[in-house]
């Protein structure tokens, strides 16, 4: 190893890499055809799960498409090759495909599995940088992911070939979504916890105050009253509704200092419905509390009143209930 780093450019080698790997994946993406399609097909016809597996490098590259499909409507797991030859076999029922990967196509963790796949009836696909490979000849089908160099300069370290390989199984989790019809509300229901399930799935029913948490008062109600409700509820509004609980009005912080600087209102004896602000907006609890964030973000305002389909009041929240959710 070279003792002295000083002149060495780092930025140009990883510019190289790069470079060396794009031209791979543009060599590989001219070879997805008639096989892929038929790959894609037994991947969709599948009533089991697809089982991913490979050894080493490859094994990591598997374990990495399993999730991808997973998290994108096709049922899959990775497992060991080696662990599969001592028992994890189990795993693998007659309803599920396996998709080996061995960029050589020769690994013997993977070959000794065959026999127990073939006597099963499983459906193999092999992803393999060698056509003539033994896993290639076995398999069902066969997706090549040859590349033309490896962008280690040594072409030891397994580079462009796991990049591509990572690419093909983008390229099948992808196409079998688009297949499905899957769509972001599918997505989010396996990702509850994450950003994006949160955007979709939570309602504005599962962040909003309800009962005797929302500040109301009703129109006669004096501006020192409404203030008081707004104190106590602390949501820096108060809505205004009738003995029916139909929403009227609303009242918030902003109105606040602009009475205090109008001489003719008296916080003492001025009724709320003179000064409150009348057909705010409002969204239902079954809207997407994302709906209010951006509905609050368009008319810069940081409440909202929840109501039913006949105008009634049935709750309320604020930016601070959707900071609290993680919505926004």
């Amino acid at each position: 190893m070279s003792a002295n780093l000083d002149n060495f450019d780092f930025a140009a080698s990883g510019r190289r890499v790069f470079a060396l790997e794009a031209e791979a994946l543009a060599v590989v993406a001219a070879r997805v055809d008639a096989a892929f399609a038929a790959a894609c097909r037994t991947m969709l016809a599948c009533r089991g799960r697809v089982v991913c597996t490979g050894m080493g490098k490859s094994g990591h590259v598997a374990r990495k498409i399993a999730a991808t499909l997973a998290s994108t409507g096709t049922p899959a797991f990775y497992m060991h090759p080696g662990e599969a030859a001592h028992g994890d076999l189990g795993m693998v029922t007659d309803a599920d495909v396996v998709l080996a990967l061995s960029y050589s196509g020769e690994s013997d963790e993977l070959l000794l599995l065959l026999p127990a796949l073939r006597r099963q009836g499983n459906p193999v696909i092999a992803m393999t940088g060698r056509p003539g490979s033994t896993l290639a000849r076995e398999a069902d089908h066969h997706l090549d992911v040859a590349v033309p160099v490896e962008a280690c300069p040594l072409q030891l370290a397994p580079t462009s070939s796991t990049t591509a390989s990572l690419a093909m199984g983008d390229a099948l989790a992808v196409s079998l979504l688009e297949a499905r019809g899957f769509t972001a509300d599918d997505f989010a229901r396996s990702h509850p916890a994450g950003a994006l399930g949160r955007r979709l799935l939570l309602r504005i029913a599962d962040v909003m105050h309800v009962g005797d948490a929302v500040p109301r008062v009703p129109p006669s109600a004096t501006l020192s009253e409404a203030l008081v409700e707004m104190g106590r509820k602390r949501l820096g509004m108060t809505a205004v509704a009738d003995a029916d609980g139909r929403l009227l009005g609303l009242y918030t912080d902003g109105d606040l200092r602009r009475s205090l600087n109008d001489a003719s209102i008296d916080l003492r004896t001025t009724r709320i419905d003179v000064v409150m602000s009348r057909g705010p907006k409002t969204i239902t609890a079954d809207a997407l509390a994302s709906e209010a964030a951006q509905l609050m973000e368009a008319h810069k305002i940081h409440g909202l009143l929840v109501t039913d389909g006949d105008g009634r009041l049935v709750g309320a929240l604020n930016i601070h209930d959707l900071l609290l959710a993680r919505v926004v």
